[in-house]
């Protein structure tokens, strides 16, 4: 299903308060919460480029750091979290004009993907617009993102580029630190059991006997 929130006026009769800067760079803070030497970009011009789209919400209109797809215009994500996220909105600021992604499909706990997977359902879809400042948020269905452990972001398509390219990922939700196992120790007995071990002192009574 396709869908798309806005910060203002959602065109429905009503509008959102109007939210801080300090509240929203709180919001949009689980950037921080991203085992981002483990991220994956598929299809990214420069290596490691993906990664850096996930950086604080003050540096969001930071245009030196971005990605951009190499060999066609899509674009696939893998994001583990260091913990459990309840994800609850996402903001993506595209490149200018045609290169800005027009589609964006979220898929829950699905970790490696590559291009061969994402013909598969996902959890949510959205058709997405132009947001050179980052004001539109796009809600997840929270039912649908509870419990996610790793997050896969497809960008299928663009607004008629070659290339599409993606300056910032908002990420928006609650986080859980990960269940740690917990570890067993085990004491064990500090004086040799001589049923274990031939001592000199018995080889010597074996020599003497022969």
């Amino acid at each position: 299903m396709s869908g798309h929130g806005h910060s203002h006026d959602c065109g429905k009769g009503h509008s959102h308060p109007p939210v801080s800067d300090a509240e929203r760079a709180a919001e949009y803070s689980l950037y921080k919460k991203i085992d981002t030497f483990n991220v994956e970009c598929l299809n990214e011009s420069l290596d490691g480029s993906g990664k850096t789209v996930f950086k604080p919400w003050d540096q969001r209109l930071d245009k030196e750091k971005f990605v951009e797809s190499d060999v066609d215009e899509e674009l696939l994500f893998n994001i583990p979290f260091t913990g459990n996220v309840k994800l609850k909105g996402i903001i993506v600021i595209g490149g200018p004009g045609g290169f800005h992604p027009n589609k964006m499909r979220l898929f829950k706990n699905r970790p490696k993907m590559t291009f061969d997977d994402v013909s598969a359902e996902a959890e949510q879809e959205f058709e997405i617009f132009p947001d050179p400042e980052g004001v539109i948020e796009y809600p997840t269905k929270a039912a649908r993102f509870n419990q996610v452990e790793h997050l896969s972001i497809h960008f299928p398509s663009n607004f008629g580029e070659d290339l599409t390219s993606v300056y910032y990922i908002g990420l928006k939700g609650d986080f859980t630190e990960a269940r740690r196992h917990e570890v067993t120790i085990c004491t064990y007995e500090a004086r040799a059991n001589p049923a274990d071990h031939k001592t000199n002192a018995l080889d010597s009574v074996n020599s003497m006997i022969q």
